[in-house]
């Protein structure tokens, strides 16, 4: 695992939540995949990322997060991104990811 990036795997309720930190890099992948791997397939239908500790992201972090969404999609599940910064919103537009994942401003929103 990168120490430039970290992630942690809450529940609330039964909708997981991986929590994003620091550099979405190349570096990030294994840890990444790891950590959706580690929610229970039967509780995969809805994963909410959660951008909120997010400083930075490159191409290659763009391609895994394009990697994840297609695995989720593959799987008739769904991907959905909080707390993006208006940096972030503006790169995943660009990049076309917000056609395939819903975008809620907070955690609130998204579980409400």
């Amino acid at each position: 695992m990168s120490d430039l990036f970290e992630s942690d795997l809450s529940y609330r309720g039964n909708v997981p939540v991986v929590h994003l930190r620091g550099e979405i890099t190349s570096d990030a992948e294994e840890a990444l995949f790891g950590r959706y791997e580690e929610i229970p397939q039967e509780k995969r239908s809805r994963v909410v990322l959660d951008f909120g500790e997010t400083r930075y992201i490159n191409s290659s972090g763009i391609a895994i997060l394009i990697q994840l969404i297609t695995r989720a999609s593959d799987a008739r599940n769904r991907i959905e991104f909080v707390s993006l910064s208006p940096h972030f919103r503006k790169v995943m537009d660009i990049v076309g990811l917000t056609d395939f994942v819903q975008i809620h401003e907070n955690l609130a929103d998204a579980l409400s």
